[in-house]
């Protein structure tokens, strides 16, 4: 433990959480009924606490990290690094976890956040400061339509247009038929024409083969934006198909922090880069790849792990300080969730998310909530009632 520090760490605690999703969320390698949270709460020798949070997405059939091994890695590995530590030391703090836990990149987020959370909250600044301050107030936020049902997704776009909730719809395919999949989007994008954009997300599902039909007959029905179409380790794939086609052509799997970011730059195998706070291993890597994109003439779209209300702050705070951001937010996650566990729900207005301007991340864990979702309470127990959630 360190000697003569101000402000040292002295507790951190992980809490796994599983709460209701509104729908089933249907992605071509898994469908989500629930998602899994994991949280992080830092608290420090002045009695100031932060939180974090890391999530993914259906345990390990997304990705290398499961909920299970993201509490497992901070309460092994990370946090008797940090006990006893300086807290305000954030950014030397990271670099020394990076060093000593390789990859991880969920888990290490978590704990920057937290980090980051607890050092606002102590100064009386929002996290967007320590990021060079924040260039807009809104982020505007596109909806995952992911039922699988054609009829089903067109009724809940239109229902989102006429709240004025989002006007950027992304569909979920790979996991039909190349033909259906496109049939299902064009015929989505019919019914909504010009009164809102349409992506697609493939997931990695297709071949550079099946990606050529598809790509050029989504085109054509006027999709504007296809998400990593290919696998993660296809990048030669994924240059010849931005060079192909004139739709714009995203990375998401494939980009997995600033090393990635500039293997994809230099092979110009992206058009838009899909930034994700913990895909990049935490808000200070994932500002290094916004730079990088910047200086290569690559677009900016502010991803999602499908984070609840924690991690979409965290993800707000940063994608706020950016110069720009074309293709906008997926930060939606709070409001595919059946229950808030946020003292007070993030809010979203007029097809947009108000990025929180109190200090730290600017939002509250309801610890009572908290405890009924942790996954190592005892249950059943009668639900608490719900907060509403945004407009």
């Amino acid at each position: 433990m360190q000697t003569g520090v101000a402000v040292r760490i002295d507790r951190i605690e992980t809490f796994i959480v599983d709460i209701p999703t509104i729908r089933a969320h249907h992605l071509s390698m898994h469908t989500l009924r629930s998602q899994t949270l994991v949280l992080v709460k830092v608290s420090c020798s002045d009695g100031t606490v932060g939180v974090g949070e890391g999530t993914t997405i259906g345990g390990l059939s997304y990705g290398e990290e499961s909920p299970e091994g993201i509490k497992l890695t901070i309460d092994t590995y990370i946090a008797p690094l940090l006990l006893g530590a300086d807290a305000t030391r954030v950014a030397a703090l990271m670099a020394s976890v990076k060093r000593a836990v390789k990859g991880n990149r969920f888990a290490r987020c978590a704990v920057e956040t937290a980090l980051l959370d607890v050092h606002g909250r102590r100064l009386g600044v929002p996290v967007s400061e320590f990021f060079g301050g924040r260039q807009r107030d809104t982020l505007e936020v596109a909806w995952t339509l992911a039922s699988g049902d054609t009829a089903t997704d067109i009724e809940e776009a239109e229902a989102m247009l006429a709240a004025r909730r989002h006007r950027i719809f992304k569909l979920k395919i790979g996991k039909r038929e190349v033909a259906a999949d496109v049939a299902h989007v064009a015929a989505i994008k019919a019914a909504l024409g010009d009164r809102a954009s349409v992506r697609v997300d493939v997931n990695m599902a297709w071949s550079e083969h099946q990606a050529r039909r598809g790509i050029a007959a989504l085109e054509a029905a006027g999709v504007d934006l296809i998400e990593q179409p290919v696998s993660r380790e296809q990048r030669g794939a994924l240059a010849r198909l931005t060079r192909r086609f004139d739709a714009a052509i995203m990375a998401d799997e494939a980009l997995q922090g600033p090393a990635e970011a500039m293997d994809l730059a230099r092979d110009r195998a992206a058009g838009v880069f899909a930034l994700k706070i913990a895909q990049s291993g935490g808000l200070f890597e994932a500002q290094r790849v916004a730079a990088i994109a910047d200086a290569a003439g690559i677009e900016l779209y502010g991803g999602t792990m499908l984070e609840g209300g924690i991690g979409t702050a965290a993800s707000a705070q940063l994608c706020a300080t950016l110069p720009t951001l074309t293709w906008g937010t997926e930060l939606f996650g709070p409001l595919l969730l059946a229950e808030e566990i946020l003292a007070t729900p993030l809010a979203y207005a007029d097809f947009a998310l108000i990025v929180p301007s109190t200090p730290g991340l600017g939002v509250e864990l309801d610890m009572d909530r908290v405890d009924f979702f942790r996954r190592d309470r005892p249950a059943p127990r009668l639900s608490p009632v719900r907060q509403s959630v945004g407009a």
